[in-house]
């Protein structure tokens, strides 16, 4: 976390600019520059990947079944005889558009509600954060395959879920990060002045913790794209025929003694994006002066 002697109040207004800002200093940073060509390369294909790709996803050809790459198919076909490259393509987009929504989920539920509590503090502070603690000890992962069992595993299902068990270690640091602006001259002035408490969380709190909140996403981000991956791998994540990297993994893994081609695509689709994420989050705390050494809830 940074040292309270070095935040300064930061007012609406200037946000979007400091955004820009911390944007072109990541973008001087070695690390900064690759990860964000690497999570701009696979947005990009992911958007545009329906209109380029060479097959249809759901193509099936007996006569193809696990061919290795060729200049017909470059990474080869899978069991069913389908393009590896296509659906290597395709395979991010239900991934992206699920943890990116979860994620933006998980930082505005968690850390406004993170700010509140630091900000009132007492017993619904206490509370709720010993609540928060014993969400922590679940073993995640099994938890979400449970909800995953019993709901469903549609998009809408897996946007929620994510976006709920992911926002609740975001409580904590949101908190934290607040305790540390709170006790500034700033706000006490603001409460001098009368002002309201949605008033001081928006125009004094917000600003100041959006630093915190804007790295501790980035991280979320990545943990999601594992766990989507993770769910997809054992059955519970994307629905076939749909192409996913996890589960075009899970489906190449009895084949990988003699088809190696069918895993490797989508095991180094979903190695780059999170390497991306990974490089782009380090470079923004370094840019931002936030240490973001933490351990990940699954």
């Amino acid at each position: 976390m940074r040292a309270t002697t070095n935040i300064e109040p930061v007012k609406p207004e200037g946000v979007f600019v400091r955004l820009l800002a911390v944007l072109l200093a990541m973008l001087s940073r070695p690390s900064g520059r690759v990860g964000l060509i690497l999570v701009a390369f696979h947005v990009v294909l992911a958007i545009v990947s329906p209109a380029i790709a060479p097959y249809d996803f759901k193509e099936l050809s007996a006569q193809i079944i696990l061919n290795a790459p060729s200049s017909e198919h470059w990474f080869g076909t899978d069991n069913l005889g389908r393009d590896v490259f296509t659906r290597t393509m395709l395979g991010g987009r239900q991934a992206l558009l699920v943890t990116t929504v979860s994620t933006v989920l998980a930082i505005t539920w968690g850390g406004f509600l993170g700010i509140l509590l630091g900000l009132v503090g007492r017993r619904l502070d206490e509370i709720l954060m010993r609540l928060v603690d014993a969400f922590l000890c679940l073993p995640w992962i099994l938890v979400l395959l449970l909800i995953v069992v019993m709901v469903g595993s549609g998009p809408g299902v897996l946007i929620l879920t994510l976006g709920f068990f992911y926002g609740i270690p975001v409580i904590r640091m949101a908190r934290a990060a607040t305790h540390d602006v709170v006790a500034l001259d700033f706000v006490t002035a603001a409460r001098a002045r009368g002002e309201s408490r949605s008033t001081i969380v928006w125009r004094e709190l917000v600003p100041n913790v959006l630093d915190v909140l804007l790295v501790e996403g980035a991280m979320r981000w990545s943990w999601m794209l594992l766990a989507f991956s993770s769910l997809s791998f054992l059955g519970f994540g994307a629905t076939p025929p749909t192409p996913d990297w996890g589960l075009m993994i899970s489906n190449a893994r009895s084949f990988m003694s003699f088809a190696p081609w069918a895993a490797l695509a989508p095991v180094v689709a979903l190695s780059s994006l999170i390497i991306g994420i990974n490089l782009s989050a380090d470079a923004l705390a370094k840019v931002l002066g936030i240490d973001r050494a933490q351990k990940a809830p699954v």
